[in-house]
């Protein structure tokens, strides 16, 4: 897909002004956040486990080539095949080579974020085979002609009405000609259309949430159902992966599952959670003739050892989105690439390019939800701010930016000179708003008042208050 990255704060004053993302990206701050905060509340283990889960990724991140190596063993042990991918490119040709070896022209997908970051459904039609996306959120946006502004919820994006002209639009070919506004009945559309589209397939793909070491399977989770058609009825299945997916043992699984669909949606489980296990066997009623498990690097083992690699234990939850101030706002397209929200500001600089999307880590307000509410610990902001001093350090910001950190610089290291810029530019901004108590046009701060008013200070300095405050102590 193209990379946008780079437009962030244009698209981020677009989408301020877009009345129809607004209302979308509403839900958000009352929807996730407020189910995970009531599941969590029913699981006094939560903490524990989160901290379980954080040390279970660190050890395998540092054990990742063994854990790999044995998970391809049992792959092929159960008749299956592993074709190993260091780019998108090689990926791609991977997966086609398969489709083709099975004669396909239709095959349909579950969703799939790794796939969705080699752009692999353009690469599909442009070699004559027609992909069909099954989750319903990723059909909505595949109709749409775009992307997924969320992670799990992929039209988040798209209102209700939205939706209706679009399978209106689509679906007349299918003769199914009445305008639904019923969500339900629109969820119905949709089932009918994709019912043919599962059957007529000829190769299934998916993601995988987890590769299991022990045996050799690949897990999806989901609530539709639709990643179960998807790879048990085409006579070849799929599954797609990066690197850092693969778990030890099905007891490792289940601890990722219990903190999964809690931070994720605010379900105790998932309602479809399916292992998949090589190919069909002989006594075994339905399953592909064919099982195949591509596994893409592109960059990620690049992170081992940095001061990065935290991110390698990311669940893809959404949850950090779910929790940040600025992905309400501005929603998921206009971070210009596959990932997001605050795992996209940490993650997308070192797939894309930091040159490309060096606006991403500065964009948070470094409230520190993403981190407090992440299941496995990832200190997003403290990767962020890393990508920030990478940034100045190459001189990929632009000048006036860099000065005005050396600037800062210059008299944070003399406490004395700051603190007394500090009391003057408090007291100046106090005085220009005057009785209104904020300013709603400011010189160097039009990023902030071109939306909003500033707040001005309000009585003395954090200095000046903690002198107050040691003397209280004192007397």
């Amino acid at each position: 897909m193209q990379v946008t990255s780079r437009h962030f704060k244009k698209e981020a004053h677009d989408a301020l002004q877009d009345a129809k993302v607004q209302e979308a990206f509403s839900k958000v701050k009352t929807g996730f956040s407020v189910a995970r905060a009531e599941r969590v509340s029913e699981l006094p283990e939560f903490e524990d486990l989160r901290d379980s889960a954080r040390d279970l990724k660190n050890h395998i991140i540092e054990h990742l080539d063994f854990y790999l190596e044995y998970f391809e063993d049992q792959v092929l042990l159960q008749g299956g095949q592993v074709h190993w991918c260091s780019t998108y490119a090689e990926a791609r040709e991977a997966i086609l080579k398969i489709c083709r070896d099975a004669d396909a022209k239709t095959v349909t997908k579950g969703k799939s974020m790794i796939t969705e970051e080699m752009a692999l459904n353009d690469f599909l039609a442009a070699n004559d085979i027609e992909p069909i996306e099954t989750d319903l959120g990723e059909y909505i946006i595949q109709l749409a002609e775009e992307y997924p502004s969320h992670i799990i919820a992929p039209a988040l994006h798209k209102t209700k009405d939205q939706v209706t002209e679009l399978f209106h639009e689509h679906h007349q070919k299918y003769g199914l000609n009445e305008r639904q506004t019923d969500p339900q009945a629109l969820v119905n559309e949709a089932r009918s259309v994709l019912r043919e589209k599962y059957v007529a397939a000829d190769v299934g793909i998916t993601g995988a949430n987890f590769m299991i070491a022990e045996t050799g399977s690949t897990v999806i989770v989901t609530n539709e159902g639709n990643g179960d058609l998807t790879q048990s009825l085409p006579k070849t299945h799929i599954a797609v992966s990066s690197v850092e997916k693969v778990v030890p043992t099905l007891e490792d699984a289940s601890t990722f599952l219990r903190l999964l669909a809690r931070s994720a949606t605010g379900q105790e489980m998932s309602v479809y959670t399916t292992f998949s296990t090589g190919p069909r066997r002989r006594d075994d009623i339905d399953g592909p003739a064919a099982f195949h498990v591509v596994i893409v690097d592109s960059g990620r083992t690049e992170l081992l050892g940095t001061d990065k690699q935290d991110l390698l234990r990311c669940l893809k939850c959404g949850a950090c989105m779910n929790h940040c101030p600025v992905y309400q706002a501005v929603g998921g397209h206009t971070y210009g690439w596959v990932y997001p929200g605050p795992i996209g500001a940490a993650l997308n600089p070192q797939m894309v390019g930091l040159e490309e999307a060096r606006h991403l880590p500065n964009a948070t307000s470094f409230c520190g939800r993403c981190e407090e509410v992440c299941p496995v610990r990832i200190p997003l902001p403290k990767i962020m701010r890393h990508w920030r001093e990478e940034a100045f350090e190459k001189q990929i910001a632009p000048k006036p930016e860099r000065w005005g950190v050396g600037l800062w610089a210059f008299f944070a290291k003399r406490p004395a000179l700051y603190r007394l810029a500090t009391r003057v530019g408090a007291m100046t901004l106090k005085a220009l708003a005057g009785k209104k108590g904020r300013l709603s046009k400011l010189p160097l701060a039009t990023g902030w008042t071109s939306v909003r008013d500033l707040p001005a200070p309000q009585g003395s300095t954090f200095m000046d208050q903690w002198k107050k405050q040691q003397k209280r102590g004192q007397n």
